[in-house]
């Protein structure tokens, strides 16, 4: 019923039976993801770890929850090119906005950590921090400062300096 609905410049997600919708991006939350995507994209090609994506996307978590994740990484892309047939993601990234601040925080993150997501990623870019949190997280692990991801199987480490990405989101 979610595929059904209109296309009318929302996006639809539906977790849990309760359905998001979302308005359109800011344009400083797009610039936000630009940078975020630049910082990130390398070192998942790079690692051969898969492909990072954006949204609009409709992957289905366990079937039967639809999301939309602003960036997300995936091991592989299906061979039916099927947003049904996509694995669950590695990385999933969300950049706060008014709007989307308590599904990001409390729906989409429990659902995230329930279907064993191994980074979830929430970007405040007013408060210029990054909540990471991994599939038994009680709490958020608060970065201000580095954040450092190093997925199973690749041999280095992303590291990003978050005082750098913050100042290059605000002024551009």
């Amino acid at each position: 019923m979610v595929l059904a609905l209109p296309d009318d410049g929302n996006r639809y997600e539906l977790f849990d039976g309760e359905l998001l919708v979302t308005p359109a991006p800011t344009p400083r939350h797009q610039v936000a993801l630009a940078r975020i995507y630049d910082a990130v994209a390398p070192f998942v090609k790079g690692q051969g770890l898969g492909h990072t994506l954006w949204s609009p996307a409709d992957l289905q978590l366990g079937g039967e929850h639809f999301s939309q994740p602003d960036l997300f990484v995936v091991a592989a892309l299906p061979a039916d090119w099927s947003w049904s047939s996509f694995p669950d993601p590695i990385l999933v990234i969300e950049v706060l906005s008014p709007s989307t601040a308590r599904a990001d925080r409390i729906v989409k993150r429990r659902r995230f950590q329930q279907s064993g997501i191994p980074e979830y990623w929430v970007v405040d870019l007013d408060a210029r921090i990054v909540e990471r949190w991994r599939p038994g997280d009680e709490r958020p692990e608060i970065l201000d400062e580095r954040l450092t991801w190093r997925p199973a199987g690749t041999d280095r480490a992303l590291e990003l300096e978050l005082p750098a990405l913050f100042k290059n989101i605000w002024e551009a």
